[in-house]
């Protein structure tokens, strides 16, 4: 009942692989962006606008301040590198689904199977997050809906069952991974700001239903993140977390959706155990291991090896190397100051630990800084990108951005869990991320 895509990868392909917003909380640090102007200094079209369509290069909506872009490029090359790499991941990743008009991502060999709903939900986002880039943009989004919704989870159908062979068969069993659901909750949430929900899709009706699914079986009564539906009372994986399905920027959006109050505890619980981690786990670095345990109570854990997935469990690998994008998209756009605060944690130590040069990341790390990987994969590289775009408390992160920007950037097409992790940094490091 694995279901992390992310540790397959490991197993599979590592060998062939190149609640409270503080907005008016946050520091004022050199190089800080304006809200209404782009990395080039050039005006934002929608000036942060939080209602109507967002197409791809409308902007806006980062916070004012403590926040930076990369400054070595201008706003038009930021953007037409990322919707050329788009352009790419597209012809590389996206099929047709089993059904006329249906379309899914292909995840496979990085995945023992076809597709994973992690993969799907990536696939989601990147495409509402496209239109105005791309006029196929809202088709590919609704065929990739249907296959969401041809292929239900069966304890509760509106989760997504976790993987799909190359015939469109569920394998492993119909059952959840919470990481999918997540970001295909957030995407109808953006598909119902960019083209409402008066088609043929009920966009804002659909992300509802969703979102109260995720409540109902993937978060736990404590308000922790469950790593699946499958983690039921009784399950030894009941206590267990994955730091990387710690969108907390999604939290927010939903309990502003659907106006239920509990998504405020599960925010404030999720950022609980990343302060925990962070304190008792891994004070001199910042790093979250891929699972932790007892993330029910007040003390979580890192997960012993082999916990779940393997011996990295309680590591920063494969899975938790999403973490430092996942935070700091909630301080970019929300101002929160916790992000803000174990982003600049991580980043600080990143910095050091490198020397400030991104081909001397690892793909692997204990949580006291030892590499334990050999190579400066994408799918670590990317996030740290992002994070990097959060100002420290003194000083500045410019030199460092621009330089992770530009090996983002260089990086051929290779596989799908970094090149989709690589599309959807840049497309925040542009400044073409947004809330719904």
């Amino acid at each position: 009942m694995h279901r992390s895509l992310a540790s397959l990868a490991i197993a599979l392909s590592l060998a062939a692989c190149g609640g409270s917003s503080g907005g008016d909380t946050v520091d004022a640090v050199p190089g800080a962006a304006d809200a209404h102007v782009g990395p080039d200094g050039a005006p934002l079209p929608d000036g942060g606008s939080t209602v109507g369509p967002h197409p791809f290069g409308t902007h806006g909506g980062y916070v004012a301040t403590g926040v930076i872009f990369p400054s070595n490029h201008s706003q038009a090359e930021l953007d037409d590198a990322t919707a050329a790499f788009y352009d790419a991941w597209k012809a590389r990743y996206l099929v047709a689904g089993c059904n006329a008009g249906e379309y899914r991502v292909k995840s496979a060999p990085d995945t023992a199977d076809y597709t994973v709903s992690e993969a799907h939900g990536y696939g989601m986002l990147i495409a509402v997050i496209m239109d105005g880039h791309d006029p196929d943009a809202h088709a590919i989004f609704d065929g990739l809906y249907h296959y969401y919704a041809g292929h239900p989870s069966a304890a509760n159908p509106p989760l997504m069952a976790w993987a799909q062979n190359q015939a469109c068969t569920n394998v492993d069993g119909p059952d959840s991974a919470t990481d999918g659901d997540l970001d295909i909750a957030y995407a109808l949430l953006l598909a119902d700001r960019e083209w409402g929900s008066s088609g043929a899709i009920d966009y804002r009706g659909k992300a509802i239903a969703l979102i109260a699914a995720i409540l109902a079986d993937e978060i736990h009564p404590a308000n922790s993140i469950l790593v699946g539906d499958w983690a039921t009372a009784g399950d030894a994986h009941r206590d267990g977390t994955r730091p990387s399905d710690f969108m907390t920027g999604h939290l927010r959006a939903y309990g502003a959706a659907s106006g239920v109050a509990r998504w405020t505890a599960v925010l404030d619980h999720t950022y609980a155990i990343v302060d925990y981690l962070q304190v008792h786990a891994s004070p001199q670095t910042g790093l979250l291991p891929d699972f932790a345990i007892a993330a029910d109570g007040a003390t979580p854990t890192p997960a012993p090896a082999d916990w779940l997935e393997g011996p990295d469990d309680g590591r920063y690998a494969y899975n938790a190397c999403r973490v430092p994008w996942r935070l700091a998209t909630d301080y970019l756009m929300n101002g929160e100051p916790r992000a803000q605060a174990a982003v600049r944690k991580l980043e600080a130590w990143a910095r050091t630990r490198t020397g400030d040069k991104p081909t001397a990341i690892r793909d692997g790390y204990a949580l006291d800084g030892t590499a334990t990987g050999s190579s400066a994969e994408l799918a670590f590289v990317a996030p740290i990108a992002v994070g990097a775009m959060i100002e420290p408390a003194s000083g500045t992160n410019q030199p460092w951005l621009n330089a992770l920007w530009d090996e983002v950037d260089g990086r051929a097409p290779g596989q799908y869990y970094g090149d989709s992790i690589k599309l959807l940094a840049m497309i925040t490091m542009s400044g073409n991320w947004w809330t719904p």
